[in-house]
């Protein structure tokens, strides 16, 4: 027989609300070593459960029809749509499956020489003591990136910077909600006016809202209107041609020979748009943040990107003879992964490590929780490439180390994003070091992805070619 839920160990209402209005992160790392391997959490009118066992965690991502994604995904819906990320059940299953032929590794391996080419492009407009935002550099790189891979449409379009735009209030909006919603719940209880007093927190006024909610909008409107622009285009002049819309628009279901719609292509591409790039750039940029703060891993990339590259860019053919640059690239996503957490709904009424799930319960996998976690990792907080030396990552447990997901939804486009990753770092740090600017805040922003709030400035050196 089930055992209850609510018998387990877990924080008051108000102290989870508090905790994680300030420190959303610290907290569920928190509930991870005081509470165990199922943490309940009642947040305002809603149940949560923090999974911290891996066992568990494979369980529920497994499934895809008992456990459906959390809501907050689908607060997306309004910029991705129906698209992979949203969809659910026969629909999600029929999308995939008409899109995996287009990330098939040797489709995926076609596009290296694109995403170095224009790594140089960017190289050669940088110069040796100049400042940057290197997240916002990583943003517009890895985005030119997709939209070449995805549309074919070149750097200097204007479709990249509307896109652009599109996704960044998207995800501003997204995080206003999830704000106003812990802040909604804290009012409730009656512990919101101790909490604000000292802080800046946003106002929930109407006009608040209806101002980032018209933003929203109108960059959702632009949105649609430049990928439909596109896909029209393709129609109208019966071209598809071989990127990765033309191969969406060519491929057939295997059952009826349907293809997909105008809707389904703009949904499952601004998907794309979204997926990969932000988790890419995101990497990258927290990167550059940890090089910079331990000269010693520096020193050990550049003496492997010396060795096997000499200067010359890097190629497909070069990443197995790079495996430190994998490390760190792997050691990175797990200190700040792409992602800080996977939700899952339950559609019924359910049981999870002999304990009682009620139907509608959301259960978070948290890939900051796991990933620090020292039962699986020997000094979690440090930054150690070299711990994925000998197969690390198939010597763990699944369930401990997922910056991409895992199960049957884990992200299509994971191999595009870790080549992409890799050889974007192997062409930049043999030409640059990125060194941190002093004094600036460099804040964590958790939402959809794990972004740094304020970016990250850095001043270029140049790295001498005999280095």
């Amino acid at each position: 027989m089930s055992q209850n839920l609510l018998t387990l160990p877990h924080p008051h209402p108000a102290t989870a609300l508090k905790e994680i209005s300030c420190d959303r992160l610290g907290f569920m790392q928190r509930c991870a070593q005081d509470y165990g391997d199922i943490v309940p959490l009642e947040l305002g009118d809603q149940w949560f459960c923090l999974l911290t066992n891996p066992q568990y965690i494979t369980e529920v991502l497994k499934d895809r029809l008992l456990f459906i994604k959390g809501k907050d995904l689908q607060q997306l819906r309004g910029v991705l749509g129906n698209g992979l990320l949203n969809s659910e059940g026969d629909f999600w299953l029929r999308q995939r499956r008409l899109a995996q032929p287009v990330f098939h590794q040797q489709q995926i391996n076609s596009y290296a020489s694109v995403m170095v080419e224009y790594t140089q492009q960017m190289l050669a407009t940088w110069q040796d003591g100049q400042i940057h935002d290197v997240h916002e550099a990583m943003m517009r790189l890895t985005l030119n990136i997709v939209m070449k891979t995805l549309f074919d449409q070149d750097v200097n379009d204007g479709a990249a910077g509307t896109i652009a735009h599109a996704l960044d209030e998207a995800m501003n909006w997204v995080e206003y909600q999830e704000t106003q919603d812990v802040m909604s719940a804290l009012t409730e209880i009656g512990e919101m006016q101790q909490l604000s007093a000292g802080r800046d927190f946003p106002q929930a006024t109407q006009e608040a809202y209806q101002d980032m909610d018209q933003r929203y909008q109108e960059a959702i409107k632009l949105l649609d209107e430049t990928v439909y622009a596109m896909i029209n285009h393709r129609r109208s002049s019966g071209v598809t041609g071989k990127d990765l819309l033309g191969m969406l628009m060519e491929v057939e279901d295997a059952d009826d020979g349907s293809r997909m719609t105008d809707k389904q292509l703009r949904d499952e591409t601004t998907t794309l748009i979204l997926a990969g790039h932000e988790t890419t750039a995101n990497a990258l940029s927290w990167t550059w943040m940890l090089l910079a703060q331990h000269p010693h891993v520096r020193e050990k990339l550049s003496a492997e990107l010396k060795t096997v590259l000499n200067g010359r860019p890097p190629t497909m053919a070069d990443l197995p003879q790079l495996p430190y640059t994998t490390w760190v690239i792997k050691e990175s996503m797990r200190l700040y992964p792409p992602a800080t957490d996977v939700s899952r709904e339950a559609t019924q009424d359910c049981e999870i490590g002999g304990y009682f799930i009620p139907k509608g319960t959301t259960l978070i996998a948290s890939q900051w929780v796991m990933h620090r976690d020292s039962r699986y990792f020997s000094d979690p907080e440090l930054f150690q490439p070299e711990r994925w030396a000998n197969d690390l990552e198939k010597q763990l447990p699944r369930g401990v180390y997922f910056p991409f997901g895992d199960g049957p939804r884990v992200c299509i486009g994971k191999s595009f994003a870790l080549m992409e990753a890799v050889l974007l770092l192997a062409a930049i740090a043999q030409k640059f070091h990125l060194d941190l600017i002093c004094d600036q805040t460099i804040e964590l922003q958790p939402s959809i992805t794990l972004r740094p709030r304020y970016g990250i400035q850095a001043v270029l050196k140049a790295v001498p070619a005999t280095a």
